[in-house]
């Protein structure tokens, strides 16, 4: 007799690999930003560079900006006949751990649930309506969320060694965690 339960959706091969990386990367910078001293959030180590603050709060976004990846077809920052993008402005480390594991389990949640040909459409990221960059929503979802993470979550380990916070283990021990 079959089940009139609803049942599960499961992902495709993209989606349930995506994951996979996806947690084991979230993990390793969620420890990271436990650490961010918000006593020295306007600390920047130059002038081209964004204060430990700000950088902060850019990571802790990322994994909320998934879910525009993961459910629409584009997303304009600066759209023509609308108000621009601007990036919260956070104050303590609660906040940020609060604005990044909302992101994360949005993303937990929704990923495992695309298939492979809903990963193969098409995803854009316009400002004032025209394509910054596309592509496929797999690949997008991994390079614009997960690797770009990973950029800033290596930039911000450096603001924590220069601030004489302990780094975290990341991919085997750090000079602080054996």
């Amino acid at each position: 007799m079959a089940s009139t339960e609803p049942q599960e959706q499961t992902g495709g091969a993209m989606a349930q690999a995506l994951m996979a990386q996806f947690e084991q990367e979230m993990a390793g910078t969620r420890r990271a930003l436990e650490r961010v001293p918000f006593d020295k959030a306007d600390w920047a180590p130059h002038e081209k560079s964004m204060t430990l603050g700000r950088l902060a709060g850019h990571i802790a976004e990322m994994p909320g900006w998934g879910m525009s990846v993961l459910e629409s077809d584009e997303y304009d920052m600066n759209p023509p006949e609308g108000e621009p993008y601007t990036p919260p402005e956070i104050k303590s480390t609660e906040e940020l751990l609060a604005m990044f594991d909302s992101g994360v389990a949005a993303a937990k949640a929704k990923l495992p649930t695309m298939s492979d040909e809903a990963m193969m459409s098409n995803w854009r990221l316009l400002s004032g309506g025209e394509e910054v960059f596309g592509g496929p929503r797999g690949p997008v979802f991994n390079n614009m969320i997960i690797s770009h993470v990973i950029h800033h979550r290596g930039q911000l380990t450096v603001y924590l060694r220069l601030n004489g916070v302990p780094v975290p283990a990341l991919y085997g021990p750090s000079a602080d965690e054996q």
